[in-house]
């Protein structure tokens, strides 16, 4: 599967980082709740979305405080080394806190 240019008004996110994703490990937070590890979620987004769209990630912004539920869905801001912007929508498929990339847009839509 070929890279979609970033400049594409919808991007496909190619199997790899679903896959990448696929087990995330999560901490405890206070009262009690267990959210989303967004550090570790941050870099495994970073080096699979660098390696599957073939331009070199800079940085990913995922919030730290995600309640591992399933079904639930957040965005993760992402920058391309050339400057470009990107939100991923991420799911929490169950509660071991595995999740995927459900979509990849330019963040000006």
């Amino acid at each position: 599967m070929s890279p979609v240019p970033w400049g594409k008004k919808r991007l496909f996110v190619p199997c790899a980082v679903a896959a990448a994703l696929a087990v995330l490990a999560f901490a405890a937070s206070g009262c009690g709740k267990t959210v989303i590890d967004s550090t570790k979620l941050e870099e495994q987004l970073k080096a699979s979305l660098s390696n599957s769209q073939g331009e070199t990630v800079s940085s990913v912004d995922c919030p730290s405080d995600v309640e591992v539920e399933k079904g639930t869905t957040f965005k993760c801001s992402i920058r391309v080394k050339k400057g470009a912007e990107q939100v991923a929508t991420i799911e929490i498929r169950n509660q071991n806190a595995d999740t995927s990339v459900i979509d990849l847009r330019p963040a000006n839509e």
